[in-house]
């Protein structure tokens, strides 16, 4: 792979100032109206910005095209008993002349990092096994809908627990 890369780069565009690591693979990009680039690969999604950061697939919550792309990322908030508990941070929209291929490909890994989901309806809370890119094994996350409160999510993921240690 390494003389490959040599060769033939690394199939980020032009201009691209993020620092990809040895095994992440390059997969679509699409140039940002404004500068930069978000580019999906193997490992996440790199958003463009003073330094371009990369968001791993495990940790973007939503993904929609609404004239521009959004992007929702969540944060790791606290645990119970095995789950991660996530809170979704304020919407990122990034405009883009042409998004299908880029859409096309975060959607594709963030379902892809999916193993298992389960809903509770009351009180509106996601479960989540995901996959994490990079790393062997899963993760179990939680993700309350907006609006529900931290300690209700955390009742049900309690419950929840209490069911997987059986």
């Amino acid at each position: 792979m390494g003389l490959l890369r040599r060769l033939f780069g690394n199939g980020a565009p032009d201009g691209f100032t993020g620092s990809l690591e040895r095994e992440e693979t390059v997969i679509a990009h699409a140039p940002v109206t404004g500068g930069g680039h978000l580019v999906v690969t193997s490992l996440g999604l790199w958003v463009p910005g003073e330094s371009p950061r990369r968001i791993g697939w495990h940790l973007i919550s939503k993904v929609k095209w609404e004239g521009a792309l959004r992007v929702v990322e969540a944060s790791e908030a606290s645990t119970e008993g095995p789950v991660v508990l996530l809170e979704d941070l304020p919407a990122h929209r990034f405009a883009l002349e042409d998004p299908r291929r880029v859409l096309r490909a975060i959607s594709q890994r963030v379902e892809g990092s999916i193993r298992h989901r389960e809903r509770v309806e009351s009180p509106g809370v996601w479960i989540l096994q995901r996959k994490i890119p990079g790393q062997d094994g899963v993760v179990w996350q939680a993700r309350g809908d907006a609006g529900v409160d931290l300690g209700a999510v955390r009742e049900a993921v309690s419950a929840f627990a209490a069911k997987l240690a059986g």
